[in-house]
């Protein structure tokens, strides 16, 4: 029998092992080999070439978590059989981004493939963040003239007529994430440039109405505090030539008790039309701080009670 010890480093040992050791389980399983764990130390045993392919994937999987978040079972099983050509990474100009779950894979791969993309899903699982890199690559592959960023802009119950100050005072502050995902990927004279010459516009989803976005990629975020009206308005915007995608938590809707959020409506509205996807994330999707996973996953757990 032939045995290899890796040792873990700048990682945290549960964050390959998974939750009661599931994640050394399954490649168990998987791959035909025996894996013990003493610490840091993973000591793999079986027949050599089984051995040496264990150990290249779990080397593998281990860079994947240099920038934090856990494994599941699921990425693993991505590691193990997707495509040796990795499609999924976008190439910026000075970052590299990877999606970090099976889901996030598949959302990428959503938006590539199909012409609108719907993703739901909590906080922290990258909706926005992935949605606005996938526009900024296809933009700089000039598979598109433009980008176009919305979002509705009135939220937890405010209204802009009793904020203070101008117009665009108002307005910024709701699309503040939208400039802070831009402004992490892009250098800053570029992204002015950009937006002085109308190839990026980040505005709130009222500038939409009676316009035909050709040759775009136009990404609708927030979606969950969309009428029924904004949302059909919305995407009866999207022109030829153009991607669409729209994110929302829909555990998170600010609107009236009395109004019905667009996000709900069109999963049965558009469910079975080609070229639309809908992609659900979980809070085993959240990249964020690990305490966010936890804290979606009781806030489920409570509302799910006090529902009953």
């Amino acid at each position: 029998m032939f045995e290899q010890t890796l040792t873990l480093k700048d990682i945290s040992p549960i964050a390959l092992l998974g939750v009661k050791d599931e994640n050394i389980t399954f490649l168990e399983e998987h791959l035909g080999i025996r894996i013990t764990v003493r610490g840091s130390h993973l000591t793999i045993r079986g027949q050599k070439e089984r051995v040496n392919k264990s150990v290249n994937l779990i080397s593998e999987l281990t860079k994947s978590l240099e920038d934090g978040g856990r494994l599941t079972t699921r990425d693993i099983e991505y590691y193990l059989y997707a495509k040796k050509d990795r499609k999924n990474i976008i190439l910026l100009p000075d970052k590299v981004i990877k999606p970090k779950t099976a889901n996030q894979v598949d959302y990428l791969e959503k938006i590539e493939n199909q012409m609108l993309t719907i993703v739901i899903g909590p906080a922290g699982t990258g909706k926005t963040y992935l949605a606005v890199a996938s526009a900024i690559s296809a933009l700089l592959s000039k598979e598109v003239k433009r980008i176009i960023l919305a979002r509705p802009a009135v939220e937890a119950g405010e209204s802009l007529g009793f904020l203070p100050g101008d117009y665009e005072e108002k307005v910024k502050p709701y699309l503040r994430p939208l400039y802070d995902a831009i402004y992490e990927m892009l250098p800053q004279k570029r992204i002015q440039n950009y937006m002085d010459n109308g190839i990026i516009e980040i505005a709130p989803l009222a500038f939409m109405r009676g316009r035909n976005l050709k040759d775009s990629f136009v990404i609708l975020d927030e979606a969950q505090n969309t009428t029924h009206n904004q949302m059909k308005m919305f995407l009866t915007r999207i022109g030829e030539g153009s991607k669409a995608v729209v994110t929302g938590d829909i555990t998170q809707i600010d609107l009236p008790s009395s109004k019905t959020s667009g996000l709900i409506e069109v999963q049965n509205i558009l469910k079975s039309i080609e070229g639309i996807s809908f992609v659900y994330l979980t809070a085993v999707d959240v990249v964020r701080n690990p305490v966010v996973e936890k804290i979606v996953r009781a806030y489920k757990t409570y509302e799910e009670r006090k529902n009953k």
